[in-house]
């Protein structure tokens, strides 16, 4: 008891460098390290922050290996564009179920340190699983690697998120949560560049091409898996170290998920639902198969078609903190949608229809994507007492997974038999499905005057008039 009362107070007083004088260091730099090692103080939570962003990093640039070597895994390990998408689906399976128990397993089981601890341990062993099914030429080990990776890898974002709240509590937070997605998006589009050009060189190193050269490349990206790894070992000591010396309590995602509540969710958030599985599935999966669509249709070279297949993550890295500071500024989330949906469906016209440079249409779903996540998410909050949100966001997103697992299989049997232009007619359709629901859930809380579409003042006069 007394050493934890002596390093606060050290902390407290400048850290001991500055406690003794100073002796041996700098002033200057004695200050900057005591602000670092004391867990009250901003240098101390930006470096938290840090570790944050790239806690996920590694199992985001991880998650498009495929869609950055699809030519290379389709030709090394002998698979059709259905076979090769169901690297994709075997992600998404363990993650229909695992969304509402994440958040249950990081409070009541294994807590926050070791739930994040376990997840990022099991992203880095799906990944050397995957490789290993490359290097030993066997394509149900990718498969089985790709289902493990999944178990980690949304799991480790509520834990993330976890994190997030426990330490930026209050006004930083949306910040917090924007910074983190951009860093999630910068590590696709990291992704996306460089996994091409790091399969040619192991290449030109070992000779030939083949599955043991994917297998290599594959081990090497498995890299950033580690270094993910070792940040989540870095924010468990800081954190249990704060706890300690702040008496801070250890994070929990404060989710309470009780299935008996979807039988009380209302029409407004069944259509939100629909909106979001109906909109991811024509993103996701075509990013998936962006890579060859680019080179196929608009003659681009490998690189060039990588590139551009990144794009959308690269206009979301910087934009989607300014579209959830606009959102939040502005209100009126379903026009937002509405235009997010609707631009999202002229993109993927011009990219089906028109031989027009693909590089305007990609922009426009870059945009879009950004700011449909910015204004539908919040959605649920509004339609959904605060009890039932945990119940909620975890039926969403477990939706959007059997959604995103069911069309990696469609979108590849599509591909296979029938050719691009019916994959993007099927994307269309998707997204005009998704339109149609956001009409129809603007007429719908326009005729029980609800509040999705409330301008950001009617919300703060409706808050005003609730505390009275």
């Amino acid at each position: 008891m007394e050493e934890e009362e002596d390093e606060s107070r050290a902390l407290l007083a400048g850290g001991p460098a500055e406690a003794a004088g100073g002796a041996g260091a700098a002033p200057g730099t004695a200050g900057v390290l005591a602000a670092l090692c004391d867990p009250s103080r901003l240098a101390h939570r930006l470096l938290v922050l840090l570790l944050m962003c790239f806690l996920g990093f590694g199992s985001y640039f991880c998650y498009d290996n495929p869609a950055a070597l699809q030519t290379q895994i389709q030709r090394d390990m002998q698979v059709n564009t259905t076979k090769f998408m169901f690297l994709y689906a075997w992600y998404s399976w363990p993650n229909v179920v695992l969304c509402f128990f994440g958040g249950f397993l990081i409070d009541r089981v294994f807590g926050i340190r070791w739930g994040t601890i376990i997840f990022s341990c099991l992203v880095c062993i799906g990944q050397v699983v995957f490789a290993l099914g490359g290097l030993f030429n066997a394509f149900w080990l990718m498969e089985f690697g790709r289902f493990v990776f999944g178990t980690g890898g949304e799991s480790l974002a509520v834990a993330q998120n976890t994190y997030a709240v426990s330490w930026f509590k209050g006004k930083e937070l949306n910040l917090v949560f924007g910074l983190q997605l951009s860093m999630a998006r910068i590590g696709s589009t990291v992704n996306m560049n460089l996994m091409g050009w790091l399969y040619s060189q192991m290449e030109a190193s070992l000779g030939s091409a083949g599955h043991t050269t994917l297998g290599v490349t594959l081990m090497i990206g498995g890299i950033t898996c580690i270094l993910s790894l070792l940040c989540a070992l870095a924010l468990g000591y800081l954190d249990q170290r704060a706890e300690r010396i702040l008496h801070k309590e250890q994070g929990k995602t404060g989710e309470v998920i009780k299935l008996t509540d979807v039988k009380d969710f209302s029409l407004p958030l069944w259509l939100i639902f629909i909106i979001c599985v109906c909109y991811y599935v024509a993103v996701f999966p075509f990013i998936g198969l962006g890579k060859v669509f680019f080179m196929e249709k608009f003659k681009f070279s490998s690189q060039a078609a990588s590139a551009i297949n990144s794009v959308v993550y690269i206009i979301s890295a910087p934009l989607s903190p300014v579209f959830g500071l606009l959102v939040d500024k502005t209100g009126k989330n379903i026009i937002w949608v509405l235009c997010a949906v609707a631009i999202t469906l002229v993109s993927h016209m011009l990219l089906a229809f028109t031989l027009w440079n693909p590089w305007i249409a990609m922009c426009l779903l870059g945009v879009s994507y950004s700011l449909l996540a910015c204004a539908l998410w919040p959605m649920v909050a509004y339609v959904v007492p605060e009890h039932q949100l945990g119940t909620a966001y975890g039926f969403m997103q477990s939706i959007q997974n059997l959604g995103l697992a069911v069309v990696a299989i469609i979108a590849g049997l599509i591909l296979d038999t029938r050719g691009y232009l019916f994959l993007e007619v099927f994307f269309i359709a998707c997204v005009s499905m998704s339109l149609l629901s956001v009409v129809f859930l603007y007429l719908v809380n326009r005729a029980r005057g609800g509040n999705l579409n409330y301008s950001a003042k009617q919300r703060e006069e409706m808050k005003l008039s609730h505390t009275e």
